[in-house]
C-alpha cells in the first residue's frame, strides 16, 4: 500500500494475520482475495508481520484490516478522525516530534479536545500496574505459604500420634532419633511437595486461559522455584512435629493408646 493507493481512494486492505488466517486458512491463501465490508468490496493486497498487542484491552492489531485512510472517508463522509498513529524514524527524538504535532493540533482544535500518548507514557501506566500487582500477589502468596505450613504442621502432628507405636518399636529395635527425625521430615517434604505440584496443576491451567488475551507462559526456572519454595515449607514446618517423634521414649510410645 502506498501514496497512489491514498491518492486513487483505492479498495485495498493489508490484512493482519490472525485475521487473515481465520477467513482463509492461511496467510498465503488471503492475497488478492476479496472481502466485504458494508457492502464494499475490497482485495487483500498483503498481510502483516505479527505485531502483537491485544492485553489489557488494547488493541489487537493482528486481528485488524489496514487501508487507506482517503478509502475510509466511504464510511464517514464527515471525514473525522477518532485517532491516529505516527511512528518515528529511530534518531528523531519522539518528545520532540510529539511537540510539533501538538503545535499542529493547536492550530485546530483547542487543547481540551485532543491528547496525545506517548508509548513511554503507556509503558509507565503498565508498569505501575504490575508493580501493584506483584506487591499484592507477594502478600497473597506469603499469606497462602503461612496457611498451607501451619496446615502442614497440623497434619504432621496428627501423623505422630497415629504412628507413636511405631516409632516405639523402631527406636526399641535400634532406630536412632535422627533416623525418626529424617522420617517425618521427609513426610512432611513430600506433603509439601505434592500440594505445590498440584498448585503447578492449576497454574497452568490459568495460563491456557489466559494465553489468548496476553502472552503468558511456565519456564523451568518458574516450575524448580514452586517446587524449591515447597520443599523449604515441608521443612520449616515439618521440624517440630518431626522433633516431637523423635523425642518420643520408646517405652512409652510402644503403651501408647
Amino acid at each position: 500500500m502506498d501514496k497512489r493507493d491514498i491518492d486513487k481512494r483505492a479498495k485495498v486492505l493489508v490484512a493482519g494475520p490472525k485475521i487473515a488466517e481465520k477467513l482463509f486458512g492461511s496467510i498465503n491463501k488471503a492475497l488478492d482475495k476479496k472481502v466485504t465490508i458494508d457492502n464494499v468490496s475490497f482485495t487483500i493486497i498483503g498481510v502483516m508481520k505479527s505485531k502483537g498487542g491485544g492485553g489489557f484491552g488494547g488493541p489487537d492489531y493482528d486481528s485488524y484490516f489496514f487501508g487507506p485512510y482517503t478509502t475510509g472517508f466511504i464510511f464517514d463522509p464527515d471525514k473525522k478522525f477518532i485517532r491516529f498513529a505516527m511512528k518515528t524514524d529511530e534518531n528523531i527524538s519522539i518528545s520532540t516530534v510529539k511537540e510539533e504535532v501538538k503545535d499542529a493540533m493547536l492550530k485546530r482544535y483547542k487543547d481540551d479536545e485532543f491528547s496525545i500518548v506517548e508509548p513511554t507514557e503507556i509503558l509507565s501506566v503498565v508498569n505501575g500496574i504490575f508493580g501493584i500487582m506483584n506487591i499484592v500477589l507477594v502478600a497473597i502468596a506469603s499469606i497462602s505459604l503461612l496457611v498451607g505450613g501451619i496446615g502442614i504442621m497440623n497434619i504432621m502432628y496428627v501423623t505422630v500420634s497415629d504412628k507413636t507405636k511405631e516409632v516405639g518399636i523402631r527406636r526399641a529395635i535400634g532406630a536412632r532419633k535422627n533416623d525418626i527425625l529424617f522420617q517425618f521430615i521427609v513426610e512432611a517434604v513430600a506433603l509439601s511437595i505434592l500440594g505445590g505440584a498440584l498448585g503447578l496443576g492449576l497454574a497452568y491451567i490459568g495460563i491456557l486461559i489466559v494465553q489468548p488475551f496476553f502472552p503468558a507462559y511456565m519456564d523451568f526456572t518458574s516450575v524448580a522455584l514452586a517446587l524449591g519454595v515447597s520443599s523449604a515449607i515441608g521443612i520449616i514446618f515439618g521440624v517440630l512435629p518431626a522433633r516431637k517423634a523423635a523425642n518420643l521414649e520408646p517405652v512409652e510410645a510402644i503403651r501408647y493408646e
